[in-house]
């Protein structure tokens, strides 16, 4: 049996009109094996390494930009999507059970790792060049 994960990307927190709204997520990609942070954390972190997120592109697109969150979804299902099977979209609700064993969170200038079985745990919280960090000591620890 794989190490199942989840992949959540969110949408920026802004205000608007007074108001403030806060990040939600917008894509769910689920992961059917390897889904562990020595494995997809790893995979995840070197692909969002170096990436800058903007509002709005100029003539010169440096080559890991993203056009706002939702460009960088779509990046990272692309990225990881390559094949049939292994990868799948999933509605992005949060508490749904895939069976997943991890929880991965993308967020503007941050992730979260979630570990779910036996219980919830946060292992991980930092930036992107963090994550990488983090999952370069997960694989020595193996």
């Amino acid at each position: 049996m794989g190490t199942r994960s989840l992949t959540y990307v969110y949408t920026e927190g802004r205000e608007f009109d007074g108001k403030i709204y806060l990040p939600r997520p917008i894509v769910c990609m689920y992961r059917q094996f390897d889904g562990y942070p020595e494995g997809h954390g790893a995979e995840l972190a070197k692909f969002l390494s170096g990436f800058k997120i903007v509002n709005g592109l100029g003539l010169d697109k440096p080559t890991k930009t993203a056009n706002g969150m939702g460009c960088l979804a779509a990046q990272i299902i692309a990225h990881f999507k390559t094949e049939a099977g292994q990868f799948y979209m999933e509605e992005p609700r949060l508490k749904q059970d895939c069976g997943q064993e991890y929880e991965y969170h993308v967020y503007e200038n941050k992730v979260e790792i979630y570990k779910n079985w036996p219980s919830e745990t946060t292992i991980f919280s930092g930036t992107y060049a963090e994550l990488n960090e983090f999952c370069k000591e997960q694989e020595k620890a193996i």
